[in-house]
């Protein structure tokens, strides 16, 4: 009696383990159903219609994106126009007066020129790290180094480290194209403002879209023009 409902037990697995699924029986019952046609578990659908509207979304930011190069690359010519005739005004006296970077004097003065903006590479970073070179080459015991900072990114990353080296700080310059009446001003006011023996322009001098290279100018005061 035993062996027999043993044996009847094993007969049911076997027709338990042989029995298909539902999902099995449906897609043998219809002859139009593929394998190839069946979406995995847990797949995402996606209509046609959403795709068209993200490739015409894509389009759209191509053609901002283009309008803004077009705008950007205009101004750019504008400004480099304007930044190579202006070498005709202070090549001339530099030639004619000469530059002493390596001057020795008591008053130091660096004027570091950077922008109110950044998103511009690595123009005012450079020009803080060589008027920061600068500054501890021009002091001593019988000398003073003093910072004009003009910009605001300039004053941000020196205020950190050298604030009670600061004299003077000029920014918001580039709301309006720069002129010669502008730099004028913006000279004389310095010069009225500041003592010094030489003045330091340290100022990045345009090559190319993608090159600069860093300059030093040096202005010796009247005193020490006279001597020299």
């Amino acid at each position: 009696m035993a062996m027999a409902i043993a044996a009847l037990r094993r007969e049911g697995r076997r027709v338990l383990l042989n029995t298909p699924s539902p999902a099995a029986t449906m897609a043998a019952l219809s002859p139009a159903a593929s394998q190839s046609q069946i979406a995995p578990l847990g797949a995402r659908s996606i209509s046609t219609q959403i795709v068209r509207n993200r490739m015409k979304s894509v389009k759209n930011i191509q053609k901002i994106t283009k309008a803004m190069k077009m705008v950007a690359a205009s101004k750019l010519r504008a400004v480099q126009t304007r930044t190579e005739n202006s070498r005709g005004l202070w090549q001339p006296f530099t030639a004619l007066l000469g530059d002493a970077p390596s001057v020795n004097v008591k008053k130091n003065v660096i004027v570091a020129i950077t922008s109110d903006k950044g998103l511009c590479g690595g123009i005012n970073s450079t020009s803080v790290k060589v008027s920061k070179a600068l500054q501890k080459m021009t002091s001593g015991p019988e000398k003073e180094s003093k910072y004009v900072i003009l910009g605001e990114k300039g004053k941000v990353q020196l205020i950190r480290d050298s604030r009670k080296h600061i004299e003077m700080t000029v920014s918001e310059l580039q709301k309006n194209p720069i002129n010669y009446t502008q730099v004028a001003v913006l000279a004389d006011d310095i010069l009225k403002n500041v003592e010094y023996d030489a003045i330091r322009v340290v100022f990045n001098k345009f090559q190319s879209v993608i090159s600069f290279r860093p300059t030093l100018a040096t202005i010796l005061s009247p005193e020490v023009g006279a001597r020299s």
